[in-house]
């Protein structure tokens, strides 16, 4: 019998096995589909390349057939591990914008304003100096570092969207975005700052803590309207802990709908048609799946200056060697220097377009590297209008459910995403880049009329791997937790991790639902 228990040791769950655990009268089970965060190329922060081309801890997940891209199966990378998608992510430390919380408030979640979480992501940050130090963090167990901007197309990049007429912004997580800035990042001392390393690796010995990894939660065990305990599955073994006070779902936006589903506990319509005993209706489960959807102009350079030269054999042999013997050089940081959030359209109170600029132009989400010299602004829609689902095809608990971003079903995201890829040309066609500037890679100088621009779009773009909304935060019959996410209707249950997001966050959502993690730590103790 514990008191607590965590299903799911990512960016959420991780957060609160720290937290919670801070109270050594109260006991915490947790349990974790991957194991232990030991590979060593989890650790090293350019290592996430090799992660991703070995897929050694993903789980496997592709959509279906995305009838509004080409049909085209996507594939989207999920972390199975310790730490969750902190450990294989690109260490982008992203806030979002002001206007992405204030906009939950406003929906009826109470507590949710940007004043209301500006503490919480504060409390969680250790940060490394620089920008507007009053609402950064330095006492929190995330370290954080900011980037300086120093590699020649970096450097072209930052003066190019200057000339082009947006303005420098120092700090990029000051609530306000807009403009072109140095990246922050998860990283410190050449380390990954994932949330296995900074929230549980210092506490994991605890006493009042027991692991389960390697373990598959099967069922929410249910009993008069209650989250009692979990059923999972651990090798050949089927095991179940029960919980005193709370069940708390932290699997993330695939995982946590998922289980609520095999659980009993979704549609009534959907659950009957895969053969599980409906426990309580909440038809929003497994609804309102937003991501970020990018695409990218792929621009030549005319001189070696791109990070090509580091992934040729012998340069990356010895850049691994200086890592593993100085702890610096090319595979100690995360390789993006200069971000930019830009409007696609006057009027607009946030930015909708984010830049990722990336120094090397790759493919298929960084498994195939182009060997020509060049770089790449690898853009997004920040605030997408399509919506999707995650639905269980079965009640096999091991049968990955079905995934559907539908992406670009809303014709204003092919319109920002076209804008988008017009905006980063005229960037690249600064002064800035005259020094530098070879040909365009992709989609070529005849790619010009929005039919055309459409097609490339369509065949280029990708997930950028921030899933949210699948157990939205609210109180109308989509909902299905409320302000203090708590499961609506069920005692003992809540859901902490990415998939309560009502909207999706303007930037990369892990700061994000670490937030979410910190503020749901006070929330579960005051319920105690």
């Amino acid at each position: 019998m514990a008191d607590y228990i965590i299903i799911g040791a990512g960016s959420g769950g991780g957060v609160l096995i720290n937290r919670l655990s801070q109270d050594e009268n109260a006991e915490i089970a947790v349990i974790e589909a991957g194991g232990w965060d030991r590979s060593p190329w989890i650790h090293m922060p350019m290592g996430y390349f090799r992660l991703m081309q070995t897929l050694a801890l993903d789980w496997g997940y592709h959509t279906v057939p995305q009838k509004n891209v080409n049909n085209r199966v996507m594939f989207v990378p999920r972390a199975r591990s310790v730490g969750g998608c902190s450990t294989v992510n690109g260490m982008i430390y992203t806030r979002g914008h002001r206007s992405d919380y204030d906009r939950w408030a406003q929906m009826g979640n109470r507590g949710w304003d940007y004043d209301s979480i500006l503490p919480y992501m504060m409390r969680a940050e250790n940060w490394g100096g620089g920008g507007k130090e009053e609402v950064h963090g330095f006492d929190g167990p995330l370290a954080t570092t900011r980037n300086p901007i120093q590699a020649e197309p970096c450097v072209a990049w930052r003066d190019a969207c200057m000339q082009a007429g947006y303005p420098f912004n120092e700090d990029l997580n000051s609530g306000e975005q807009y403009g072109v800035g140095p990246c922050d990042g998860t990283v410190r001392d050449g380390i990954r700052s994932s949330v296995s390393r900074c929230y549980i690796t210092p506490i994991k010995k605890r006493k009042n803590l027991t692991f389960y990894t390697n373990a598959m939660a099967s069922r929410i065990i249910m009993k008069g309207g209650r989250a009692v305990g979990v059923e999972f599955v651990q090798g050949r073994s089927k095991k179940t802990v029960y919980a005193d006070k709370e069940v708390i779902l932290c699997g993330g936006a695939f995982n946590s709908p998922h289980l609520l589903q095999i659980s009993g506990i979704g549609d009534p319509e959907h659950l009957n048609r895969i053969g599980v005993k409906v426990e309580h209706e909440l038809p929003g489960v497994g609804r309102n799946l937003q991501d970020h959807l990018a695409s990218s102009v792929k621009q030549g350079l005319s001189k070696p200056v791109s990070l090509l030269g580091q992934t040729k054999p012998y340069a990356a042999a010895m850049a691994l060697l200086q890592y593993y013997t100085t702890g610096k050089g090319p595979v100690a940081g995360h390789g993006v220097e200069v971000m930019s959030f830009l409007n696609s359209r006057e009027g607009l109170e946030a930015p909708d377009i984010q830049v990722h600029f990336n120094n090397i132009m790759y493919k298929d989400h960084g498994r195939e590297i182009i060997n020509v010299e060049g770089c790449m602004p690898y853009y997004n829609i920040s605030r997408p209008q399509s919506r999707g689902t995650v639905m269980a095809k079965s009640s096999d608990p091991l049968q990955l459910p079905e995934l559907d971003p539908n992406f670009l079903s809303e014709p204003e995201d092919l319109r920002v995403l076209r804008e988008g890829l017009r905006m980063m040309r005229d960037i690249l066609a600064q002064p800035a880049f005259d020094s530098i500037r070879g040909d365009e890679y992709a989609p070529g100088k005849g790619v010009v009329s929005d039919a055309e621009l459409d097609e490339y779009i369509k065949n280029d773009c990708n997930s950028v791997y921030h899933p949210v909304g699948t157990c939205k935060m609210g109180s109308d019959e989509m909902a299905v937790v409320d302000d203090e996410l708590r499961v609506r209707g069920i005692g003992g249950l809540r859901v902490v991790d990415a998939s309560i997001m009502p909207t999706l966050t303007s930037g990369n959502t892990n700061a994000p639902t670490i937030m979410i993690a910190e503020k749901a730590s006070d929330m579960i103790r005051a319920a105690a």
